[in-house]
């Protein structure tokens, strides 16, 4: 897919904004590899390859392992996630198809178990700041197979 419009060109202070959510939640203590889970998961729901392309790398450069990258996708069945990820993983579902079932109690009651009141609402930024990210990125055409992860 080619690049339909240079959003950050166009709104520089809309990207602005964007990037002031994703400097927050880089910074509120969550773990980074959970963090780079939940974009992921998010991501695959929604079929953002950009975002699949940019936080594959992100997650590799931090260290992730390959095979809970390509397991993602079926990570209830899969035994390499903690409790604290899956309560992550299965919360990022719920919001991200939220037009679909809602969000239920006892899908708040299972993340709740496993986060601090602070830490979801971390949590669930994130997983609004990368909603928002697939859809500028699938909506603009951004270009997939651009990104090169910062050195770490």
């Amino acid at each position: 897919m080619s690049q339909r419009l240079p959003y950050a060109k166009v709104d520089p202070e809309g990207l602005a904004a964007m990037l002031g959510l994703e400097t927050h939640v880089r910074g509120s203590g969550l773990e980074s590899s959970l963090i780079e889970l939940v974009k992921m998961r998010a991501s695959q729901i929604n079929g953002c390859a950009y975002c699949l392309d940019m936080h594959s790398k992100d997650a590799m450069a931090a260290g992730e392992t390959a095979q809970r990258l390509h397991v993602l996708a079926a990570w209830r069945e899969a035994p390499f996630y903690t409790e604290r990820e899956r309560a992550a993983l299965a919360w990022t579902e719920a919001l991200t198809r939220i037009a679909d079932n809602g969000v239920s109690d006892a899908d708040f009651e299972a993340v709740r178990a496993h986060f601090e009141e602070r830490e979801l609402v971390d949590l669930t930024l994130a997983i609004v700041a990368i909603n928002g990210w697939n859809r500028l990125a699938i909506g603009f055409g951004a270009e997939v197979g651009s990104y090169v992860p910062a050195k770490r």
